[in-house]
């Protein structure tokens, strides 16, 4: 079976390095040539990963507290998603798009090495960088696949012919990250140096910081305290990176690639289009604040959050009537849409410098470092106009503080439902019951209850193996909490 790739219209180019995608067509012995064959296969992951912003928001927004849908959308599989009403055939479980991610990073690490030999002008140098790149979506991937599925099949080797398993049984979750974390380690020494690319490619194409962010998430998951702390730390001795004052705190987001951005999916419209403006606009009908967002930033009701509230994180249509406004506007004023020829242009922020410091703040406050973690949270808050909090010297008050100022600062950045997750998860699910409660907070009183059954056991929260994929996978194993 030949690996057919996707086409190929033009030369790398650094200002616009996401239009640069592998040939179609080609038979294999005619590609891997040449550096810049290799450099394709690395930016189809880019493209492909990218591309899948929309799917990114719904993993990490959707079962979360702080998004809800119109009636009109019921019947769509992102409201089944929401209401913990999952099936095998649901969409959402489809996890062939993460694959082709993957595909695409084995097959630069496979290759390249083999290229380099045949081509006089690709550099010890260059192939690291690329593989280093290769790495990391690999390993974002994954980490994704885990978090929203638990096990799943652990692919290393490229789909290039019949050989290759094509009825892979699943690896255990805490193995795939136990690999690749060390993939990571072994490569960020390598990595390239963001302050010698290109604002975009800085931003959008991954570097040591990139994986270092990585390995904070990955550890932090793993409650590996210590690990997160030092990974953290080494991005935010890298001055490259600078929290916005809070007068700039919108320019995270429009026009994005912020002094403290680590690692954004670019988009520039018309050329490369998001699907988060089409799911949060004015006339979507689609994702929508909850009561609990509205809440928290709208001013009717109270909210003092004046740098991310109303008009920032979102927008007052009228009363009671909010849009998302983060991939929206134009400006932080909740009235300044982006004009039509970059409607679909904001980025998707993986990873922010914000990010890494409630990470660390996190990590200190589970080893019992309440002052440290204490002092994190009041420069976030001071940061966001808010004043500091008075919190118990506790690992569960620290936790609390922490998830919330995540939830204020990062709202609708497809983090909320994995932050809650390692709540979830943390001490042997010793706060469960904490967590199905912020869960059920967002939905009608009369569907609590049912909701409230249906997370009760943690194997709800993960996805099913879709349907067609068990069909035809016979070596893969359900999620018993789905086989009924």
């Amino acid at each position: 079976m030949i690996f057919v790739f996707i086409a190929l219209t033009m030369q790398f180019s650094c200002s616009n390095f996401l239009e640069l995608v592998p040939p179609s067509g080609l038979i294999r012995a005619d590609f891997w040539k040449t550096k810049e064959d290799v450099q394709s296969v690395l930016m189809g992951a880019y493209s492909s990963f990218a591309g899948m912003n929309g799917d990114l928001f719904t993993y990490g927004e959707a079962r979360g507290d702080m998004v809800t849908a119109p009636s009109n959308w019921q019947g769509s599989d992102q409201f089944k998603l929401m209401q913990s009403n999952i099936t095998t055939d649901n969409s959402l479980c489809n996890w062939a798009k993460f694959y082709q991610v993957i595909n695409y990073c084995n097959e630069v690490i496979k290759n390249a090495p083999e290229v380099q030999k045949i081509d006089g002008t690709f550099n010890d140098f260059q192939l690291k960088g690329i593989m280093s790149e290769a790495y990391f979506l690999r390993g974002l991937s994954y980490f994704y696949l885990v978090r929203i599925f638990k096990d799943v099949p652990f692919l290393t080797e490229p789909s290039v012919n019949d050989a290759v398993n094509f009825y892979p049984t699943q690896t255990k979750g805490e193995d795939i990250l136990t690999a690749i974390l060390k993939d990571l380690n072994d490569c960020r020494e390598t990595a390239s140096d963001p302050s010698l690319k290109s604002l975009a490619e800085a931003k959008g194409r991954a570097t040591k910081a990139s994986i270092d962010a990585l390995i904070a998430d990955i550890s932090l998951w793993n409650f590996d305290y210590e690990g997160c702390i030092t990974a953290c730390d080494r991005i935010i001795s890298n001055t490259t990176y600078q929290m916005v004052p809070y007068s700039q705190w919108f320019s995270i987001f429009y026009p994005g690639n912020s002094l403290e951005g680590i690692f954004e999916f670019q988009f520039m419209d018309p050329d490369q289009k998001n699907s988060t403006y089409g799911m949060t606009n004015q006339n979507a009908h689609q994702y929508i604040p909850s009561q609990q967002a509205a809440d928290l930033f709208g001013f009717d009701n109270g909210s003092l959050e004046k740098t991310r509230g109303q008009g920032s994180s979102i927008a007052m249509l009228s009363k009671d009537n909010y849009i998302i406004w983060k991939y929206v506007g134009f400006a932080p004023d909740g009235r300044s849409a982006r004009p039509t020829i970059i409607q679909n242009s904001a980025n998707w922020i993986v990873y922010r410098l914000t990010d890494i410091y409630l990470m660390k703040a996190e990590a200190l406050s589970q080893l019992n470092r309440f002052a440290e973690a204490k002092a994190i949270l009041d420069m976030v808050r001071l940061r966001a106009q808010v004043d500091p909090l008075a919190i118990a010297d506790s690992p569960s008050a620290y936790e609390d503080a922490i998830l919330d100022e995540r939830c204020l600062e990062f709202a609708f950045e497809g983090k909320r439902w994995f932050d809650l997750l390692r709540m979830g998860r943390r001490n042997n699910f010793a706060r469960k019951a904490k967590f199905i409660e912020t869960i059920i907070s967002a939905i009608p009183s009369t569907q609590k209850r049912v909701l409230s059954a249906k997370l009760t056991n943690s194997l709800g929260w993960y996805l099913p193996v879709f349907k067609s994929e068990a069909e035809h996978n016979l070596n893969l194993v359900q999620n018993p909490y789905y086989t009924f």
